[in-house]
Parts: structure tokens; sequence; C-alpha cells
């Protein structure tokens, strides 16, 4: 059999003829990568020997008997869903996995994605599990579940890479939830190249995704990322799953956030909040007790915002420092936060509010290990920079939540409601918001400060703060 050598796109999964430097499909630099692939491969996907489709008659052959349906003939009722458990993960799935769905949970090296998917199977026994892992010995993965603790009576481990072998083992079990961990490591006999190449990620991902649609069976697949936060392979690999969930978190933080990606059978407005301790990860069902301020009062630099992610609203502590500059340049760093966000907040305070800071080093932190994209934060920001910078510090109870804008005004952010019930039930008494933010169903027992602008901000903070 001869083979052909071509490049593969590995941000879009495009193929080529010869190398290029910018692929002319999504226009990214230096992504191409070399494969040899046969010049007469199998059509389609999950051919090889072990097809569950052709060997066990788990549903139709693609030509074999399908036609096609009128749309007023489909049944549009809502996907039947399995419980996994697990609050925070059926309700980040959209109130648990549903059947035949095909899973990708992402994350760096050490995020905890190899403990999530045991704790799955561990915490809910009443699910018989086929556990696939081909990064790990039976053993290993035998003295993790120890540590981790749980029913392990109906989870069975399989070590094995190739994927045929796999489905034969799937069809024989027959389980209700296939994890795979991970889809890197897999290959398949049909593709004459090394497990992890572009082109043996793709097959393998189709093959399980023609698995678990004709078989009913949810599949978990676990996949590394890369240097610059993305799922590695190619990018047809997230548009072949039905859901995509990525851990975010600093590994040697005690916190994570497992986000949603990519979610056919809910929304991508959710998040879920684990903290990592010796027996596994811990659902946190209040974060915001975790992320609020866990030092004495009376500390320059520190101010708490009022952020939602999804529909979850959380409070969290934002802290800044702000220094004479030590070289010629002054520094802006930023952890958790937007670099060039922190620079346009605070060329704004120079030029609407007339504090000089050209001159100073400017140092911001996310509590937590938080990653923060919520623009209604920026108010925390302004009012942590100039605390540091004065040295005059927030009072404890006072809580922010408002975008600036580059005029200076304070813009209003969205479901301000749900912002002032998680500040009041927190027992906050203050909470700062734009002058233009609309209030439905009142205070709620906390005090509504609204404020117009950078410069009114500044006036109602400090006069606020020496009362």
């Amino acid at each position: 059999m001869k083979e052909k050598t071509v490049w593969f796109c590995t941000n879009c999964g495009n193929e080529y003829s010869k190398w290029m430097g910018r692929c002319p499909a999504c226009g990214e630099w230096n992504t191409m990568t070399e494969q040899k692939i046969p010049s007469n491969p199998s059509t389609g996907s999950g051919t090889g020997k072990g097809s569950a489709s052709r060997r066990k008659g788990l549903g139709n052959v693609p030509g074999e008997g399908r036609k096609p349906k009128k749309l007023s003939e489909i049944d549009s009722s809502s996907e039947a869903r399995k419980s996994l458990n697990n609050e925070e993960v059926d309700r980040i799935l959209g109130g648990g996995i549903v059947e035949g769905s095909l899973v990708l949970i992402g994350g760096e090296p050490g995020i905890g994605k190899s403990t999530l998917s045991l704790q799955i199977p561990l915490g809910c026994p009443s699910l018989k599990t086929l556990y696939v892992t081909g990064e790990e010995s039976e053993r290993q993965v035998k003295m993790r579940a120890d540590r981790l603790g749980g029913d392990a009576s109906n989870c069975r481990i399989f070590s094995e890479t190739l994927i045929e072998n796999v489905l034969a083992e799937a069809e024989e079990e027959m389980p209700d939830l296939m994890i795979v961990d991970s889809v890197q490591t897999m290959y398949t006999e049909t593709v004459d190249s090394t497990p992890g190449s572009v082109s043996q990620i793709k097959e393998v991902a189709a093959i399980l995704l023609r698995f678990a649609k004709e078989s009913g069976i949810p599949v978990i697949l676990i996949g590394h990322i890369t240097k610059e936060g993305s799922i590695a392979g190619p990018k047809i690999l997230e548009h072949i799953v039905d859901v995509v969930l990525q851990f975010e978190g600093e590994n040697r933080g005690a916190y994570r956030i497992l986000r949603s990606i990519k979610n056919r059978f809910g929304s991508t407005s959710e998040l879920a909040v684990f903290e990592m301790t010796g027996k596994g990860l811990r659902q946190v069902a209040n974060p915001s007790e975790l992320l609020i301020p866990m030092h004495e009062a009376g500390l320059s630099g520190t101010a708490v915002a009022v952020m939602l992610d999804g529909a979850r609203p959380f409070l969290f502590e934002v802290q800044a420092l702000v220094s004479s500059a030590v070289y010629g340049t002054a520094q802006r760093s930023a952890t958790g936060f937007d670099t060039r966000r922190l620079n346009m907040l605070l060329a704004v305070l120079e030029r609407r509010a007339g504090f000089k800071l050209a001159q100073k080093d400017v140092f911001l932190n996310m509590a937590g290990g938080l990653r923060i994209n919520d623009p209604a934060c920026d108010m925390a920001v302004v009012a942590a920079v100039l605390s540091s910078n004065f040295d005059f510090p927030v009072p404890a109870d006072f809580c922010f939540a408002g975008e600036i804008g580059l005029s200076g005004e304070i813009r209003p952010v969205a479901q301000a409601d749900r912002r002032i019930s998680e500040a009041a039930r927190l027992g906050f008494r203050k909470i700062f918001l734009s002058s233009f933010t609309s209030i439905e169903n009142g205070s709620k027992g906390v005090e509504v400060v609204k404020v117009p602008d950078v410069p009114a901000l500044v006036r109602a903070l400090f006069q606020s703060g020496n009362q």
C-alpha cells in the first residue's frame, strides 16, 4: 500500500498537499503538521476490525435502511438524561448526561481531569461504567481510586489503546457510561500514523461518536491542551463532540473551575467550582464564601467584585499593589485579568480622574487563581488600585459591580438583581452600581450606591470610607 504525505492545520483540521506558512482556511500561522497516510484509506469512520455497527448490529450502517424523515414527524421531546450523582457536573451538563452524547473534558496537566473522571463512577455506583485508560496501568488507577474513596463495585477498568479492542469490550459489557482517558493515546488500525497525530485523533473521535450515537451509551473523553490553552489536536475534534468542558485554575491553587465551552444539550453560560483536596475534587456549592477576603480588616489595596459567570453570581476579592517604579519604565502585571484592560483602566484614571499613575508600578491579582472575563469587575479593579495608591482601605463590607468606559462613565451590568441578592445574602452593607442600573426587586437588605462615572465613584468611596 502506497503512502502519501499531506499537511494538516492543527487549528482548523484542513488538509493540504504541501506545507504553507499560513493556513488559507483559518489564517493562522505555523500550524501545519506533516502526516503520512495510505493512498487508499478505508472509507467511513468505524470500518475497522472492531467496528461496533458491523459486529453487533448497534444501529444501521449508512446506506442500509435509512431514509429521510419529514421534520414534522421527528420527535422533539427532551433527550433522555442520566444523573452522574454530582450536582456541579449535572448542572453544567444541563441536568445530567444525555444518552448517546460525546463529552470532551480538557485541561492542563495535573489540573484534575483524571481525578474528576474517576470520581464520577466512584460516586455513582448505580451506573455500570467502563473506564478505559490509555495513560496509566490498572494498578495506578486502583491506587488513585483507593485515595479518592467511593463505591467501586460497578466500575470496570480496561487498559487499552487500540480503539477496535475498546469497542469490542464495550459491546460485550454494554455499560451505562464509558470514559476514555485520553483521546490522544487512542489509535485505530485503519490509519497508518502514530497515536496523537491529527489523522488518528480525527478518526478515533469519529469512531467513538458513531458508537455513542448508535448504541446510546454516553462517552466521556479526556483531552490534553496545548501551551496556548486550546485542546490538543485538530480543531475539528471540538466540532465532532457534543459537549466541550474545560478545566481552569492554577495547579498550585486549591480551586478549579469547570467551564462549558460548547453544549448541544444545554447552556454554555454555566460553570462548576471545585476545590482540590487530598481526597479528590470537592464540590463548592457556594464559591463566594471561599473567595471573599480571608485576612484582617483595614488592609489597603483590596476590593470585592460581584461577578456573574453564566447564571451564577459570586463574589471574590480583587487585590492591587501600587508602588513607585524602580526602573525607568513602570511595570503593569495582572494575574487572572487581561493586562490590556488593566492598562485601559489606568489610562482612564489618569485622563478622566486626574490620578498620576504613569510612573508607578501596578500589580493586580484575582484571589483564588480565577481568570476573570466579566467587565463588571472594572469598578472593583479601580477601587483596589486607588486604595493601594493612597493606602486607604476600602471597607470590607463594600462590593462593586460596574463596567468602565473610555470616557470614564460607569456602565450598567446585566442581571443586577442577582448580584444584589448575592451581596445581601453574604452580609455586605453597600454595593456600588452604575447610575443607569435598573433594579426590579428592590435592594433586598443591602444599600445600593449608584455612581455615574469614576470621579463620582472616588467621591462616594472616600466619603463612605470616612463615615
